[in-house]
């Protein structure tokens, strides 16, 4: 008995099933490229970040979530002042109001709104870097031009002043 059964069963619909499935499986492909372009748009991570992009992504994320509850934080902060196991049982309210607001804001979308705005302020912080690098090695030739490292250095690796250090000198004597 078991096995009418389970013959009839397993025969048919594999047969049918791919026999079926391949006519309707070339139609939706050419509909599938439509049904993942929407896809594309609601990826929150265009990139993948490092482990440090991603603690940043954190901090910013945090200080959002701070910023948001700054009342309650504030009110916590000065209950519990001067206070030390007290507080649990003293700064019952104030904590629990902290906490719920932390909970309340600590969300998906807010953590997708601090790495949307990572992303935004990504180029204003790679002109800062850019800066800061041309300032240090600006800063890097001065102080060896007016302590002369260059030339000491020089004499150290027991090059002489030949042809390529009097073109040098002269461009430091200008």
């Amino acid at each position: 008995m078991s096995s009418p059964s389970s013959s009839p069963l397993s025969s048919s619909p594999p047969s049918s099933s791919p026999l079926s499935s391949s006519p309707t499986s070339s139609s939706p492909p050419s509909s599938s490229p439509p049904s993942s372009s929407p896809r594309l748009p609601l990826s929150v991570n265009p990139l993948p970040l490092s482990a440090a992009q991603e603690q940043q992504v954190r901090d910013l994320y945090y200080a959002r979530v701070r910023g948001y509850c700054a009342a309650e934080i504030k009110a916590f902060a000065t209950c519990a002042l001067n206070r030390t196991i007290s507080a649990t049982w003293a700064c019952r309210t104030e904590r629990l109001a902290m906490n719920g607001c932390m909970i309340g804001h600590a969300t998906r979308e807010e953590q997708d709104r601090a790495r949307a705005e990572w992303f935004a302020t990504r180029e204003t912080r790679r002109r800062e870097r850019e800066e800061k690098e041309a300032k240090r090695r600006e800063q890097e030739k001065f102080y060896r031009d007016w302590w002369g490292l260059e030339e000491r250095e020089r004499k150290l690796r027991g090059e002489k002043g030949g042809g390529g250090a009097s073109g040098d000198d002269g461009e430091r004597a200008r």
